[in-house]
């Protein structure tokens, strides 16, 4: 071989190999043959990258109203959480569903309902889940090196094991599945039917260890000794979804004591239930300082929909809440800290336009992970909107879409879309919403325009105004209704009643 030859042989080589470390680094496949082709060099690189990629916790509030916190001028006494919202970036323009389990399942895949199916609220005996297909945020976060943890509230399904947490990416789980509970002896029921719901992994829970002790602490002391036992070679996920502050309206009574001067016995024990939850943010925080983890932490910290008015919850000024598309329902209290945050965004808000959907992609490029995924996402990657560096990249909110009714249209717009059906989407500054039910419960035109940046309060319907942005935008919400997989909600299953399985809420089919 010529001399020639040889550099250009070297030459190629020495490119292949860097291609082929890229590609083994980037996908984080890492093949068996590491260890005795690349060497011990290459496990150091892996072990200096899991050290310095960020643990992440996302913290879910359940039925948390937009006046349920301090730092929305609320008299609510939520200290670590104003704190941790004072110094990140509060979200002020971010969306979540008007209920619970379809808020979850966007979350936890990066879909929207209409390409799911899981649109309603799942009770403990529905037989009915995330589809198996769809990719979880757990699945790729463990597939990029993390050890993945939930802890708390699932309700996404659990009628097959295979719908189990961990069967879906979750290393472990400790929680329950369905959507409500007793606070303190973790009992649920559905119509005639009661059981116990507390899980560990994919058993049920020893549950005389647990009577009587109120969940928000039951979650928080769990998701410590997660922080305090976690191996800091790798990287960690935890989801933490509380319980609070949901109805049964129960908390112990030193919180409720903290709001002698509210007149509004609900309302105190709702504030309590807040409070209590803060409490146990404020102590995962202090355990993951303890840890030395916190520096390399980013903490999200989301409500799944809008107060529920008559449990006690507050939305003020925002209209409407829970099971609506009024902003009260589906404006979030969410926002982002973390010491890796730019400095200039510390402290800041953000009102660039966000949706729950957006957690997914985010994440998932944020722990170096790769968003090859089963389905098609409808979430954008907003770290750098988050972080002052772009504009957001989106321009549109789904907000709602009911499967069609039968009632016969009478609108203007009927050529376009039948506006009797309850549905909403946001566009930029305007928010369009249409249903068969009036502003005041009466029978009236049933579309509704607002420029949601002028009128957050949702007072002024400019439908007439602009009927050309109208039509623009149930074309939208056309397109959208086109592309809609079906939407079951089938009947109550008996054959899930706990009778039949040791007085546990378990997998029945």
């Amino acid at each position: 071989m010529s001399s020639t030859d040889r550099k250009r042989f070297y030459f190629i080589f020495a490119v292949a190999s860097c291609a082929l470390i890229f590609v083994v680094h980037k996908q984080r496949y890492y093949f068996t043959f590491q260890t005795t082709f690349f060497g011990s060099e290459f496990n150091d690189l892996r072990a200096a990258e899991n050290e310095t990629r960020p643990h992440i916790l996302l913290i879910i509030a359940d039925d948390l109203g937009y006046n349920d916190v301090g730092y929305h001028g609320s008299r609510v006494k939520t200290p670590n959480i104003d704190k941790l919202a004072l110094s990140g970036v509060r979200l002020e323009n971010y969306y979540v569903q008007p209920i619970c389990t379809p808020t979850r399942g966007q979350l936890l895949t990066g879909r929207h309902q209409i390409y799911t199916g899981l649109q309603w609220v799942l009770w403990p005996s529905t037989p009915l889940g995330l589809d198996l297909d769809s990719t979880t945020i757990a699945d790729k976060l463990k597939e990029a090196g993390y050890a993945t943890h939930i802890v708390g509230k699932w309700h996404v399904g659990f009628y097959k094991k295979e719908y189990l947490p961990t069967n879906r990416g979750f290393e472990t789980f400790f929680g329950f599945q369905s959507g409500h509970s007793n606070y303190f002896t973790h009992e649920t029921v559905d119509e005639n039917m009661k059981g116990y719901d507390l899980m560990e992994n994919d058993k049920p829970a020893n549950i005389s260890k647990y009577l009587g002790v109120y969940s928000t602490n039951l979650f928080t002391d769990r998701v410590k000794s997660i922080i305090h036992t976690h191996d800091k070679s790798k990287p960690l996920f935890v989801y933490l979804s509380y319980q609070a502050v949901h109805g049964p309206i129960q908390v112990p009574d030193q919180y409720v004591d903290l709001y002698d001067n509210t007149t509004s016995l609900k309302r105190r024990k709702h504030a309590g239930q807040v409070s209590c939850m803060d409490d146990g943010i404020g102590s995962v925080v202090e355990s993951l300082k303890q840890s030395g983890m916190w520096d390399n932490t980013v903490l999200i910290f989301t409500t799944d929909n809008g107060g529920q008015l008559n449990e006690g919850s507050s939305n003020y000024p925002l209209k409407g809440g829970k099971g609506s598309i009024w902003e009260g329902g589906i404006r979030a209290a969410g926002f982002v800290t973390s010491v890796l945050l730019n400095d200039k965004v510390k402290g800041s808000v953000s009102k660039e336009l966000m949706h729950v959907t957006d957690w997914f992609p985010t994440l998932i490029n944020l722990a170096g992970g790769n968003l090859n995924v089963t389905k098609p996402l409808d979430g954008f990657d907003q770290w750098k909107s988050i972080n002052g560096l772009e504009r957001t990249p989106r321009s549109e909110i789904l907000i709602d879409i009911k499967p069609i009714n039968k009632e016969k249209n009478v609108d203007k717009y009927d050529n376009i879309f039948n506006s009797t059906v309850r549905t909403g989407i946001r566009t930029g500054r305007w928010k369009l919403i249409t249903s068969k039910i009036g502003n005041n419960g009466t029978k009236e035109k049933p579309v509704w325009l607002f420029d949601i940046v002028k009128d957050p309060v949702e007072r002024h319907n400019l439908a007439n105004k602009f009927p050309e942005r109208v039509e623009s935008m149930l074309q939208r919400v056309e397109f959208y209704r086109q592309r809609m997989v079906p939407c079951p909600l089938p009947p109550r299953d008996k054959r899930a009643n706990p009778k039949k399985r040791s007085g546990f809420w378990l997998p029945w089919l």
